[in-house]
């Protein structure tokens, strides 16, 4: 059988592991809060009044695009894009090229930042497949001007951060939704996770500083990892209606 994503590909590890999707989730929310296109967003309101269960939304597409078989990884696709020709069709607007770029960019180096962060460095070889396989999804949705390799996609990722993020009314507004279904003391924590993983564009742009108090702690949360106790400290961090969910997402077998 054909898999879209091949079983021992270092996509299905980093896919696979839960702690490595939050840390994703966590960088992708502070860089979506500061796209351009933003709005787009907040046309259907989806986001700002649920943004954690956009997360599981935005997980299980992702799941059965790596996990699955061929075929059933292009219908996911197809869904994906037929959701947002909808949304265009009822906003009388189309999306532009550059702000689906920027989202499939964002998966790229997300992906990458919270496995290193997690695990270790990737090889080239590791990278190259990483970026491979959002290349594809990007080339089924009918994405234009992707670049073709790694080397190519680095330079093209930072223009995008010079050039398409703004800290606009709706990123205040985003951040505030965060705080308001997080907490006081999960949003702290998810502000801290952010700072590990997001470019220094973003960083800038939200006025964070260059520390995190977190950064120390990684070392010892993987000691923790090892004895499996880390799903006791999950169960203080996370919201207790994700729970179930958040522990799912350790799939992964090596």
């Amino acid at each position: 059988m054909k898999f879209f994503v091949e079983k021992n590909s270092i996509v299905r590890k980093i896919w696979g592991t839960g702690d490595t999707i939050l840390f994703i989730f966590a960088g992708a929310a502070a860089e979506f809060a500061l796209n351009k296109a933003v709005d787009w967003l907040y046309f259907t309101g989806r986001l700002p009044a649920d943004p954690l269960g956009r997360l599981f939304s935005t997980i299980t597409y992702a799941r059965q695009i790596v996990f699955s078989e061929y075929d059933a990884a292009n219908k996911a696709i197809d869904k994906i894009t037929a959701i947002h020709k909808t949304v265009e069709e009822n906003r009388h607007s189309t999306i532009p090229d550059w702000a689906y770029r920027d989202v499939l960019f964002m998966l790229i180096h997300y992906s990458i930042a919270s496995f290193e962060l997690l695990e270790r460095k990737l090889t080239p070889a590791e990278l190259q497949e990483a970026f491979d396989v959002f290349y594809r999804v990007g080339t089924r949705m009918g994405i234009k001007d992707l670049p073709t390799t790694y080397e190519q996609w680095l330079p093209v990722r930072n223009y995008h951060l010079d050039h398409d993020m703004l800290k606009s009314h709706y990123t205040i507004d985003l951040f505030k939704q965060y705080k308001k279904h997080l907490g006081a003391f999960r949003y702290h924590i998810l502000l801290q996770s952010q700072k590990l993983v997001v470019p220094p564009q973003v960083k800038k742009m939200l006025g964070f500083n260059k520390f995190s108090w977190m950064a120390p702690i990684i070392p010892v949360y993987k000691i923790i990892r090892l004895f499996k106790l880390d799903w006791l400290l999950k169960s203080v961090l996370l919201p207790s209606e994700y729970k179930a969910q958040i522990k799912a997402l350790d799939i992964h077998t090596a």
